[in-house]
């Protein structure tokens, strides 16, 4: 039995904070960097990521190794908490009230590619925001967590052909609201 099988049985077993901890250490750089790639604002990415090991730790009785493997459930568990953040009131408060803020750049040529990349992370969140929780599932899997079709449709368990019609029409809706908006 791999480590990672041993620590998932005593923390369902005995609630071992030992097994729990390296559980989650194992796996913290990858959902914060899955999390952060989505928000791109350090603190969200902090308490987000802490609330979906929270989550974990809460549910895992539920996991079964033979649905999927802990990696695919974590990221079920993960990129479900990130569309509930995107539809909760605290992010839509957020958006309406929040100014440019004040960013620390070398020079002028880093502070223009790192706000525009920073605007289009923006602009995309927010049309993917507007898909349905399975769609937004699937391209936030895509996207950001950098996963294949294939694996997205085994963490997502739906056939393969649905996730793919399902990421290329939100890629076609993201085009075309990224391509009418450029200019405005």
């Amino acid at each position: 039995m791999d480590q990672e099988k041993q620590w998932i049985k005593k923390v369902k077993k005995n609630a071992s904070s030992e097994a729990a901890n390296k559980l989650i250490s194992k796996y913290y750089k990858e959902m914060y960097a899955f999390v952060y790639k989505q928000t791109l604002d350090t603190d969200l990415s902090l308490d987000l990521t802490q609330e979906i090991f929270i989550s974990v730790l809460k549910s895992i009785k539920h996991f079964d190794s033979h649905k999927a493997s802990f990696r695919t459930w974590l990221y079920r568990l993960a990129s479900n908490r990130l569309v509930d953040y995107y539809r909760s009131k605290h992010y839509k408060y957020k958006q309406l009230s929040e100014s440019f803020d004040v960013y620390d750049f070398e020079d002028e040529e880093d502070m223009t590619v790192s706000l525009e990349y920073k605007e289009d992370v923006k602009k995309i969140t927010l049309i993917v925001n507007q898909l349905g929780s399975s769609s937004q599932q699937i391209v936030r899997l895509k996207l950001f967590g950098e996963y294949t079709l294939r694996e997205i449709a085994a963490i997502v368990q739906i056939p393969q052909s649905t996730v793919k019609t399902r990421y290329y029409a939100a890629l076609k809706l993201i085009k075309k609201e990224m391509k009418e908006h450029r200019y405005e």
